[in-house]
């Protein structure tokens, strides 16, 4: 083994639910391969995704720059007027370490730009545009021709009925393919062979397997789709969510992805087929991880595994992601295993995808200042006990249309800021599931001001102008500068 591990593989689904893995408590999943890498790595409790949208949070993955920040504030598909590209000369980690004398690839889901590739940011591999599987691309396609393997084909599509009493969003399909077929063994393939590259060419390497699932449409063969049987399912308790208190952009959402068109049992069906796509991405990670073993690899190989965000599933009667910042969507999967460091770590200090970042770099031994939202995990994975801040911030900007959101999460309480109606505060002691705002709460009046005052603090610190908003319209407590901007009007503003 060297000094310290050289090399770093980088594992990502998208859409991935934390409850999704027997490592974080599920019962009836199947995740053998990812539970093995919490039992011999560091796993996080609370690792926070910084925006729950994919295409902001890969860009603040790539530049360990929170979105505000960044700018790429929404998925091109659905982009309503925002960046679509990192600026030219923006900082990002692929090209930290070609500078350093790193390989470095991407096989997979991209999504953090339109016009610009993986290939501008210094990453090899095949580009793979868009938002899901796409099983038209020429290489996927060549793949299956070249093993006589069948072409994508589906049935049984799961789907509810819009308000406009239209079709509503494809939810999940039979897969009509053997599962060495899957765009996901494709995609491990691709990776293997990436690895067997580098690992001949002798450099160190930075490799990153990104699937597009388990994102919704859940498409899979019958042994997935049918691997779970739906009566074992419990019913996440937000089911019973009735939006009262709530903001109506939340209704509004549950409409849109025609929730209450559907029977519960086709609701327990999808959370079946949904654990069921899981398993078949933990089975490629699987052979990705057994042939970086074989290749002699793992001694000198640090190894991640996360996600962009989570998905609802159904819970608080929504599905895919969205204008509501429940711990659903915005708490994910967190594993680093270091070679060197502790075993069977579960560290519960608040941290972030955007960390991930700093970290990578931290590995390197490249200096992370340009990352400026990102701090390195390394100290924690070590078995350390560094000083660490107590809450984590996220923010959201919009999906299909603009929608502002601030979200300061502490050990206890979660407070939202909706500037377009009402804002929530949950006790996530007494309230786990979130159904409950007690945001107008008297008994709750001394916390409330607390984390507004907090959350303006850490926003207006680190630069983001949605702090303007706070303190116009709440009380944030004492301010030490002029909220206006003007300085024209002496009379206004009292220091």
């Amino acid at each position: 083994m060297t000094s310290a591990p050289r090399n770093i593989l980088f594992l990502m689904t998208d859409q991935h639910r934390v409850d999704t893995l027997g490592a974080y408590g599920n019962a009836l999943a199947r995740t053998p391969v990812l539970d093995e890498l919490a039992r011999t790595g560091t796993r996080f409790d609370r690792w926070y995704t910084p925006t729950a949208i994919c295409t902001p949070a890969r860009a603040s993955l790539l530049t360990g720059q929170a979105p505000f920040r960044h700018k790429l504030l929404a998925n091109q598909e659905r982009n309503v007027g925002y960046s679509e590209d990192l600026p030219d000369g923006t900082f990002t980690f692929p090209q930290a370490l070609r500078a350093n004398g790193y390989n470095c690839g991407l096989v997979g889901k991209w999504h953090a730009g339109t016009a610009k590739s993986p290939a501008d940011y210094g990453l090899d591999g095949v580009h793979l545009p868009g938002w899901h599987n796409p099983v038209d691309h020429p290489d996927y396609l060549s793949y299956l021709e070249s093993r006589g393997l069948p072409p994508y084909r589906i049935s049984d599509h799961v789907r509810g009925t819009l308000p406009n009493g239209g079709p509503g969003n494809l939810l999940a399909a039979r897969l009509h393919q053997p599962v060495e077929a899957t765009f996901e063994y494709y995609l491990a393939t691709r990776t293997i062979e990436m690895l067997e590259r580098y690992a001949a060419d002798g450099k160190p390497f930075f490799t990153a397997l990104h699937f597009f699932g388990p994102h919704l449409p859940y498409i899979v063969p019958d042994e997935y789709f049918d691997l779970v049987d739906p009566s074992d399912v419990e019913l996440p308790k937000s089911i019973a969510e009735t939006f009262a208190g709530k903001p109506p952009v939340q209704r509004n959402y549950s409409a849109h992805w025609t929730f209450d068109t559907m029977p519960l049992e086709v609701t327990r069906k999808l959370i079946a087929v949904y654990w069921g796509y899981v398993t078949l991405i933990d089975e490629q990670l699987g052979r990705v991880l057994a042939a970086m073993e074989s290749l002699g690899l793992r001694e000198d190989t640090s190894v991640f595994f996360t996600c962009d965000h989570g998905e609802f599933t159904g819970s608080h009667r929504l599905h895919d992601k969205g204008p509501a910042m429940y711990e659903d969507i915005y708490r994910t999967p967190g594993i680093v295993r270091v070679p060197g460091a502790p075993a069977g770590q579960v560290r519960d200090e608040f941290v972030s995808l955007t960390d991930c970042t700093a970290t990578i770099l931290d590995l390197a031994g490249i200096p992370s200042a340009a990352t400026v939202d990102s701090r390195s995990l390394l100290p924690l994975v070590r078995g350390g006990s560094p000083d660490w801040a107590p809450d984590v911030v996220a923010e959201f900007h919009g999906h299909h249309f603009p929608y502002p959101q601030r979200m300061l999460r502490e050990q206890r309480y979660k407070l939202v800021v909706n500037p377009d109606s009402t804002n929530e505060l949950y006790d996530l002691d007494l309230d786990p599931d979130e159904l409950h705002n007690r945001y107008e709460s008297p008994e709750l009046a001394a916390v409330r001001a607390r984390l507004l005052h907090r959350l303006y603090t850490l926003l207006r610190d680190r630069g983001d102008n949605f702090h303007h908003w706070m303190a116009s319209m709440y009380d944030v407590g004492s301010l030490r500068h002029d909220p206006t901007l003007s300085g024209l009007d002496d009379a206004s503003y009292t220091p």
